[in-house]
């Protein structure tokens, strides 16, 4: 007996089919289009996260990777832009602050999006943005080198480290204002669509109820690192829409043949990388969690060059979705990158092959 999708799936599955994936081309060239994040809004999906009396779903971790899954695999840009998203919800549903009554319920039920602007906190002891106190709130000076959605964001969530060396993350309107500026949109080899630029902070000011966390760094360093370690859903998204497109009906036995391989490679790589991701403990395992991610990269690789090979000379076409997903890899295996993942990723290619 097959157990039915869960709900939040098969809203997913038509979001992709019938929005997402047909456009998936020409959102790659000409950016992500205010009429798809209206049409993540109304999915639901960004409630997935977010708890029940706030109007989301507190769905298992299992549907929310299920769910990146499909949206990676049918437009990675609109998926990055919306993955943000869930940062801010999280760090709301955990936080006993008031901007948790003012914006969790908006952000749950798809009323507002909202962006994030803290990797830069991975750079410690550097600081690219530090925090002062100054007048009832805080200052934010620096350089934020990545934002992602500039301009289909409605909010976003913005950290820096204080003088004390705490991390303080604090919500404000995702546009300029007085002490915040974006750089023009970034021009990258992937997901240009997604809106990126980096943001100049030279003054501005929240209040102090708009900050969301306020924490020891070394505390929220603790369970940041260990996230990382752990695949990606978005890589099984783009592997499996590489297999997908080899096994298509009209292709040729090899490319079939392929298709079935990388399949089962597929499979299992995803299997054991999520039986890790539940592992109870987030700080544990971390080398098998690595060489996890490490196969789920060899096996995008795989798929995304086989889906070039097998598209021949038409796969260097902007039209065709082979190289539009190989460069989607590419990104894959730099995004949220840290210096462990970095480090492992290199040892593991040093001994490939």
């Amino acid at each position: 007996m097959t157990t039915p999708p869960h709900p939040l799936v098969t809203r997913a599955e038509r979001l992709a089919s019938e929005v997402l994936a047909p456009q998936a081309e020409r959102v790659d060239q000409e950016g992500v289009p205010a009429s798809s994040i209206e049409a993540v809004k109304r999915s639901g999906l960004l409630g997935v996260n977010a708890p029940v009396e706030y109007g989301g779903s507190a769905a298992p971790a299992a549907v929310a990777r299920e769910i990146a899954e499909i949206l990676a695999g049918a437009c990675c840009s609109t998926w990055f832009v919306q993955t943000q998203h869930h940062t801010p919800v999280m760090t709301l549903a955990k936080s006993e602050l008031p901007v948790r009554e003012r914006l969790l319920g908006p952000l749950a039920q798809g009323e507002l999006l909202s962006g994030v602007a803290y990797a830069q906190l991975r750079a410690h002891p550097r600081v690219p943005v530090r925090v002062t106190r100054e007048r009832g709130g805080w200052r934010f000076e620096g350089t934020v080198p990545w934002y992602t959605g500039w301009g289909l964001n409605d909010v976003m969530l913005l950290a820096g480290v204080t003088d004390a060396d705490e991390a303080l993350f604090a919500f404000t309107e995702a546009r300029e204002q007085p002490g915040l500026r974006p750089s023009p949109p970034m021009r990258l080899a992937a997901l240009t669509a997604a809106r990126t630029v980096s943001l100049e902070l030279d003054g501005l000011w929240l209040p102090d109820d708009a900050v969301a966390l306020r924490t020891p760094y070394e505390t929220w360093a603790a369970t940041d690192r260990p996230k990382n370690t752990n695949a990606s859903p978005a890589v099984f998204g783009i592997t499996a829409a590489a297999v997908d497109l080899l096994d298509s009906p009209d292709g040729d036995p090899a490319a079939k043949e392929t298709a079935r391989a990388l399949r089962a490679r597929l499979d299992e790589v995803r299997r054991r990388a999520y039986e890790l991701a539940d592992h109870p403990v987030p700080t544990e395992r971390i080398e098998e969690r690595l060489a996890a991610k490490m196969r789920a990269y060899d096996v995008m690789r795989a798929a995304t060059t086989a889906a070039v090979v097998a598209g021949g000379g038409r796969a260097m076409d902007l039209g065709s979705p082979a190289q539009r997903l190989a460069r989607e890899g590419m990104f894959l295996l730099v995004q949220g990158q840290t210096a462990e993942v970095r480090g492992a990723h290199l040892g593991s290619l040093s001994v490939a092959g």
